[in-house]
């Protein structure tokens, strides 16, 4: 199963990512993501970085449901999302949508199952979701360390939506699409991720970050997150903070 590797933009649109300072716990991450968010203009002009979309990829799927928690049972690592949505004065956006999407432990996206050569239970929908920002335009996501597959480093895909309308089923309808990305992971802590269980059962050769087709190795500006340790080894799990702007 290998993602398509086209790094040409999906839009025109420029974004804006500024690096947020990682928090000791999930829940304590908002906090410190909103201190960077909430700076005034001229200040926070000095932590944003300019940076182009990239690919959706091939395994996108329509009516991902509206939640914090997206891990449906899936084992894994686990991982604490604070995403901030800015606009380009750094200003932060409430009722955004963040929506991610990624492959689980052994590389298989939900929907796509068997293609990392994995037989496993698919229910469409597990590792997919997203949730509305708040008024300090932050995104709090619950999900576990995504996995690899062939051909790509790990990852987790990304789109910010605006004016969107939540329906009766959980989902959302509507809006419009002002950002296409993907977040990428320190090489050092994927490493030890890989020797974790269920990870350690994914044989499929891991393309390292230096080599993937699409991070083009621009840190923060490309999509890195800053990753903190939530305790001592890997297992215990991590959390992750970025800020990603949108501009025009």
């Amino acid at each position: 199963m290998t993602e398509h590797s086209d790094t040409s933009p999906v839009g025109r649109r420029t974004v804006l990512i500024a690096l947020a300072v990682g928090a000791a716990t999930a829940q304590q991450a908002p906090a410190a993501t909103r201190t960077a968010a909430s700076a005034p203009a001229d200040a926070a002009a000095a932590v944003c970085t300019l940076t182009k979309e990239m690919t959706e990829g091939p395994y996108y799927l329509d009516g991902a449901l509206v939640r914090s928690d997206i891990t449906e049972g899936k084992a894994g690592v686990p991982l604490g999302l604070a995403l901030t949505v800015v606009d380009s004065a750094c200003t932060p956006i409430g009722n955004a949508l963040v929506e991610i999407w990624h492959a689980d432990a052994l590389g298989e996206y939900s929907g796509y199952v068997g293609g990392n050569g994995h037989n496993e239970s698919d229910d469409g929908i597990f590792l997919r979701g997203g949730v509305l920002t708040d008024s300090s335009g932050v995104a709090d996501i619950t999900t576990v360390y995504p996995g690899w597959y062939r051909g790509r480093c790990s990852h987790i895909h990304v789109k910010v939506h605006t004016g969107v309308t939540l329906t009766s089923d959980g989902s959302f309808t509507g809006g419009s699409t002002l950002h296409t990305g993907q977040l990428f992971f320190s090489e050092t802590v994927t490493s030890a991720v890989a020797e974790v269980s269920p990870y350690s059962a994914n044989t499929v050769t891991r393309t390292t970050l230096s080599q993937d087709s699409v991070y083009d190795g621009g840190g923060a500006s490309s999509g890195l997150l800053t990753l903190t340790a939530v305790g001592g080894p890997a297992s215990s799990g991590y959390t992750g903070t970025l800020t990603l702007g949108v501009s025009g």
